[in-house]
Parts: structure tokens; sequence; C-alpha cells
């Protein structure tokens, strides 16, 4: 079970979050095979920018008959941050958010059918997503086809405790803002095509076009404009539009070596409504070396273009109709390296696990961003002269898993 990279909480936006739980449960689903018996126990750490996430994580297959398989994960988040944002608009915040899963696969001849829903609730902030594809094997199961459809439901709310400016200084726990109740719905449509072309190599081209509708913003982040006194600028809420669209496309080949060993290479482009393009490159290679080991390396690197109406620091209140200071809509770039081990190992006594692994994985991400900067330095270098931030991140993954 592959999450690198999942960081949980308010450090990706809780689509995204769902759209990553939604690949654990259906990306092994493919077209005339159905995914093995399979059981997975994980531990996940997220640490950097003064953040920390960690959590753990449970995934659990099973076959019923030979047409139909269901999948079950629960994944939970333990979030405690301090980080730029958070320091400058609002107050350190601890929370949990649990995340629940269900799915299942149906084989009918060439042909899979997938639906499932995913339940993610933390205490301020409540997502539900269902979703549906159909794949196709053809032409001699040389190649594969399938088109997928997800909704999403969330209900946002707002901790007075971790908003700018709390009216308790000293809250014992976390209370929801009774004025503040907003709603965000989503939509997404994707087509996939992976096509055996050599007996040694495999291309995959996905396409995926979402539309969000509803509140976009994030009620604990704030744009700064330009004032006199103090810092040099003022605090005040961040204005979205309430629609936003994006296209993505990828592009990956894999080719088998002829010492067992795998290379892969992907790309993939995205771009939406906001004026936000994005680039990442991404190359993997995974080794068996002796019996039951597997080992795995990848370096990713990936950019993108801020907002159209993003500004690190506005020259005046109201300078626009939407303004945001969210680092996520930033300018930036960054480069993740990883590793993995595998080691396969038998469980004596136990006849009904054919086979069973454990796992680590580490990954190293550094971000530079180009136009948002170290707030938190204003009162030493200026407002709107601070260093431009940098973010470095360590996340590990430990897992166990059993097929049965």
């Amino acid at each position: 079970m592959q999450l690198a990279g999942r960081l949980g909480g308010r450090l990706l936006p809780p689509f995204a979050r769902t759209l990553l739980a939604l690949a654990v449960l259906a990306a092994p689903a493919l077209a005339g095979v159905l995914p093995e018996d399979e059981a997975d126990l994980m531990y996940h750490s997220y640490q950097g920018g003064d953040i920390t996430v960690n959590g753990p994580s449970v995934l659990i297959r099973k076959k019923v008959g030979d047409s139909l398989s269901l999948t079950y994960n629960y994944y939970e988040d333990m979030i405690s941050s301090a980080s730029i944002d958070v320091k400058l608009s609002a107050s350190p915040y601890h929370e949990i958010r649990k995340q629940n899963s269900f799915g299942a696969d149906y084989l009918h001849g060439k042909t899979t059918y997938s639906v499932g829903y995913i339940y993610s609730k933390e205490p301020d902030y409540i997502a539900s997503t269902s979703y549906y594809s159909i794949s196709q094997d053809m032409f001699g199961d040389l190649t594969t086809i399938t088109l997928g459809y997800r909704r999403g439901w969330d209900q946002v709310y707002r901790d007075l405790c971790a908003a700018p400016h709390p009216t308790n200084s000293e809250c014992p726990d976390i209370i929801n803002d009774p004025t503040f109740h907003e709603r965000a719905d989503h939509w997404g449509y994707s087509f996939g095509l992976t096509q055996i072309l050599t007996r040694n190599l495999l291309a995959t081209l996905n396409y995926e076009i979402d539309t969000d509708q509803g509140y976009l913003a994030n009620p604990y982040r704030q744009i700064r404009y330009q004032s006199t006194g103090g810092a040099g600028f003022t605090l005040a809420p961040q204005i979205y539009p309430n629609t936003r669209t994006s296209n993505a496309a990828s592009v990956l080949l894999k080719y088998y070596l002829p010492w067992r060993a795998t290379l892969t290479g992907s790309y993939r482009f995205y771009h939406d409504t906001w004026d936000v393009t994005g680039s990442t490159i991404e190359a993997d290679y995974t080794l068996p070396v002796w019996k039951r080991w597997i080992f795995d390396g990848s370096v990713r690197y990936y950019t993108q273009t801020h907002a159209s109406f993003f500004s690190d620091l506005f020259p005046y209140a109201n300078y626009s109709n939407f303004m945001a200071r969210d680092r996520e809509l930033a300018a930036f770039d960054s480069v993740t390296l990883g590793v993995g081990a595998t080691y396969q190992f038998d469980i004596p006594q136990v006849p009904w696990i054919h086979k069973s692994t454990a796992n680590i994985r580490y990954d190293r991400m550094m971000i530079d961003y180009k136009d948002y900067r170290d707030a938190l330095l204003a009162a030493q270098y200026g407002a709107g002269s601070e260093p431009l931030y940098k973010l470095d991140a360590n996340v590990l993954e430990v897992f166990l898993s059993i097929w049965y």
C-alpha cells in the first residue's frame, strides 16, 4: 500500500486528500483481474514546516466468489500544527481526522465495474465522496480502457480556537463557530488507457477534469496588505472565487529490464481556471535483490505558477474582487527523493497466509517558494522584503502486508 506524499490535515485541500484515498481503493483493480485478498497495517508520519501528522491505516480486501471483491480502508491523521500560516494569523491546533472508505469491484467477462464511498471527518471539516468506474479489456487483453466519475460533498466549519484572533486564548477543546458553516461540491471525470506496447514496455495515458463549487477558501489563512506602523502590513480575510475547473493529463511508461528490475517514467500536466499551471516529472527504479528483498528509489520534480489572484503582499485593502495568500496557490518548485525496501517472509504454522511482506518507505520533500515570503520576519526585513519561504519535510511509512 503506497501512500507516500499524503500530507493530511490542512496541508492539502480536503478533496485532494480524498482523491488520494480513492487511488488507494481503486488503483489495484484492473479490467479482467480482481485484486488479491490482502490485509495491510501501516503507520505513517509527516514532519515539516512545524507540522506533525501521524497515525495508523488499515486496508482489507476480500473476494466473494469469483466475480466480486470488497475493500475497506481506515485512515487516521493526528495533526499538530504551528506552521507559518498558523503563526501569522491563527493559533496552534491539535486535531484528529478519521477516514473510512468502502469499495467493491465486480468482474463480468473482460469488464470490471467499481463503486465506492469515502467518508472523512475532522472537527472542522466533513467530506463525503462516491465514485464509479468501468474498465474494459480489448484487443487480446493488450488494451484496457477505464472511465470514471466521482462526486464529493464537503461541509466546512471554523474552529474558534484556531481561527484568527480567537475569542478564547485558552481554549480547552475545539469549538466551532456557530455563525460559520459553508459547503463545497465536487465533480470529477476521468479517462484512462493502458496499452502493452511490447513484451517489456507498458504505457498508460490518463486525463481528468474536476469542477469545484462553493466555499473553496481556507477559513484560517488570511491575506496581508501594506499599511503603516507595526510590521508594515495588516491582515484581512481571503476572498476566493466560488468555482474552479481543472484539467490534468499524464503519461506513464514502465519498462521491464532483463534482470527483473523495472524502470518507470511519468509526466503530468495540470491547469485550472485560477491560472495555476503545474508540471510533474517522476522517475522510479525497482530492483529485486536476492530472493526476498525488493528495493526501489524515486525522484520527483514539480513546478507550478501562482493563481491569478494570489499575492504575498497586496498594495492596499480591497485591492481586487478576489485575493489569496494561501501558499498552495503560490508559485513554487519542489523536489522529492524517495527510497523504499520490501522484505518477503513466511509465517510458520499459518497455512492460510500464502505471502507476507514488511515494508518501509522514506521520502524527503524540498519546496522552494518563488513569491511567498516568511512574513514572521517582517519586523526584521520589512514587509515585502522578507526571505522567500522554504519547506523541508520528511515522510515515513512502515507497513505490513499479508495475502491470504
